[in-house]
C-alpha cells in the first residue's frame, strides 16, 4: 500500500511540473514571435529587434505587436492576433490564482501587453484601424529570419468608409478582455484599453462589413468565413463583462437573434465565436 501512495506521489508530481512547464513554454512561445523593439528581459535570447520600420509607409508607428507564428510568417495580421490576445486574457481572467501560484501571472500579462499595446497604436482614429502589417504572398517567398527582411511591408487598414466589422470587433474583444487582465494592476492602462475597445465596438456596429472586402490582402489567408455577426455578440459580451453595463448584454441578445448564431457551434477558433459567447455570459 505504502508503494502505491508512494508511486501515486510521484505520478502527481510529475503530473504538476509538466503542467507547469507547459504553461511557462506557452508564453516563452509568443515571446518567439515578438515582433518590434524587444524589451531587456527577453527570455529568447536568439530572437532580436525587427521590423523596426513598420508603418512607415503610412506615416505611423506600427511596430510591435506579434508575427503569425503559424507557417513561420512574418506578417502582422490583426485578426487572428486579437484573437489570441482574448484567449490568452481570459485565461488570465479566470485562472489568475493558478497563474501567481505558477509563477506565470508577470509573463501572461506581459503577453497581453505586447499585443494591446500594439493594438493601441494600430487603432489610429476612432474609426481607422489598420488590420495587416505585411505582405502575405511576399512573405511567403522569403525564408529566413525576420531579423533580415528586406522586403516591403505595407501597412493595410479599415475605415468608416472600408469597414470591418470582424477585425474591429475582435479586437474590441481583445481590448476589453485584456482591460480586466489589468485593472488591479494597472487602472490607468486598463481604462486606456476599455475607452479604445468601446470605441471600437461602435465602429464595428455602425458600419458593417467583412474586413477581407477592406483588406483584400488578407482574403487568402485569414478570411472570417463566419462573417461578423459572432464577432459583434463575442465583442458585446466581453464589454458587458469588463463594465457591468447591461447595454452591452442586449446587444449581444440581438446580435444572437440578427445573425441566428444559436445553432450548435461545431469549432471554436480565430474566425468563429459562436462557443465562446456561450460560456463568456456565465462568468460576468
Amino acid at each position: 500500500m505504502k508503494t502505491v501512495l508512494l508511486l501515486l506521489a510521484v505520478f502527481h508530481a510529475v503530473y504538476f511540473m509538466s503542467i507547469l512547464q507547459a504553461l511557462c513554454m506557452s508564453y516563452v512561445f509568443y515571446e518567439a514571435q515578438r515582433s518590434g523593439k524587444l524589451p531587456n528581459d527577453q527570455r529568447v535570447t536568439w530572437r532580436g529587434d525587427s521590423a523596426l520600420n513598420d508603418g512607415n509607409d503610412v506615416g505611423k508607428d506600427l511596430t510591435g505587436g506579434y508575427y503569425d507564428g503559424k507557417a513561420g510568417d512574418h506578417v502582422k495580421f490583426g485578426f487572428p492576433m486579437a484573437f489570441s490576445a482574448t484567449m490568452l486574457s481570459w485565461g488570465l481572467i479566470d485562472f489568475e490564482q493558478g497563474h501567481s501560484k505558477a509563477g506565470e501571472l508577470t509573463h501572461g500579462r506581459a503577453a497581453v501587453r505586447w499585443a494591446t499595446d500594439y493594438f493601441l497604436k494600430a487603432h489610429t482614429q476612432t474609426q481607422e484601424l489598420y488590420g495587416q502589417v505585411g505582405d502575405g504572398g511576399a512573405d511567403h517567398a522569403y525564408w529566413g529570419r525576420p531579423e533580415d527582411m528586406t522586403m516591403n511591408r505595407p501597412s493595410y487598414k479599415i475605415t468608416s468608409g472600408a469597414p470591418g466589422s470582424d477585425l474591429a470587433g475582435e479586437t474590441a474583444a481583445a481590448l476589453a478582455a485584456a482591460s480586466i487582465v489589468f485593472k488591479s494592476s494597472d487602472s490607468s492602462y486598463s481604462n486606456t484599453l476599455l475607452t479604445h475597445a468601446k470605441q471600437l465596438f461602435d465602429f464595428a456596429d455602425q458600419h458593417r462589413e467583412m474586413y477581407h472586402v477592406s483588406i483584400p490582402q488578407a482574403a487568402d489567408f485569414y478570411r472570417s468565413w463566419s462573417g461578423y455577426g459572432d464577432e459583434l455578440c463575442w465583442s458585446a459580451l466581453w464589454l458587458h463583462r469588463a463594465t457591468g453595463d447591461n447595454s452591452y448584454l442586449d446587444k449581444a441578445k440581438g446580435f444572437w437573434d440578427e445573425f441566428e448564431l444559436y445553432n450548435t457551434p461545431t469549432e471554436f477558433g480565430w474566425d468563429n465565436k459562436i462557443a465562446g459567447a456561450y460560456l463568456v455570459p456565465k462568468h460576468a
